[in-house]
C-alpha cells in the first residue's frame, strides 16, 4: 500500500478496524492498539480533517431486500461521452457510474428485481444517443 509521510501504521491499522466495522468503539480500538482512548480519537480526527476518511457508511444485503446487483459496460462514441453520462444519471436504478478505460468507456453498477427490469434497464440504456453498445454483466457471488 503506498501512503503519504504523514500515515504512520497505527493510522494504517485504525483504518483497517474501521474500514471492517466503522461502529467500532474508540475503547476497542484503543485496547487493540495499546493506546489510550483519547489517542485514538485524535488520530480519527486528523484522518477526518485530512479527508483520508470521508464518510462512515454501512454496507447492504441487497439479496435479503430481493434486488440483485449487476454491473454494465456501456461503449460511446467518443464525443457524447459526458451527455451520455448525464442520460444515464436520470435513470433510477443506477447506483454508481465509473468512467474507465479498457473494454468499455463508463461501468455502471446497478440494483434491479428481477430479469424484466433489468431487460427495461438495458432498452433504456440502448436507446440513449451516443451509446454504442451495452453490456451487462450479473454478479453472483462476493467472494
Amino acid at each position: 500500500m503506498v501512503r503519504k509521510s504523514y500515515i504512520d501504521d497505527i493510522d494504517i491499522e485504525i483504518l483497517k478496524m474501521l474500514e471492517e466495522n466503522a461502529r467500532i468503539p474508540y475503547t476497542e480500538i484503543a485496547k487493540k492498539l495499546n493506546l489510550s482512548e483519547v489517542a485514538v480519537r485524535k488520530r480519527i480526527k486528523k484522518l477526518e480533517r485530512m479527508k483520508i476518511i470521508l464518510k462512515y457508511t454501512i454496507v447492504i444485503n441487497y439479496k435479503d431486500l430481493g434486488l440483485n446487483l449487476a454491473w454494465i459496460g456501456v461503449d460511446t462514441k467518443p464525443d457524447k461521452l459526458f451527455k451520455v453520462i448525464e442520460d444515464i444519471k436520470e435513470l433510477k436504478n443506477i447506483r454508481n457510474i465509473y468512467t474507465t478505460t479498457g473494454d468499455h468507456n463508463i461501468i455502471l453498477e446497478i440494483l434491479y428485481e428481477n430479469q424484466n427490469e433489468l431487460r427495461e434497464l438495458v432498452k433504456k440504456l440502448e436507446s440513449i444517443d451516443g451509446i454504442i453498445r451495452v453490456c451487462p454483466a450479473i454478479l453472483v457471488e462476493k467472494i
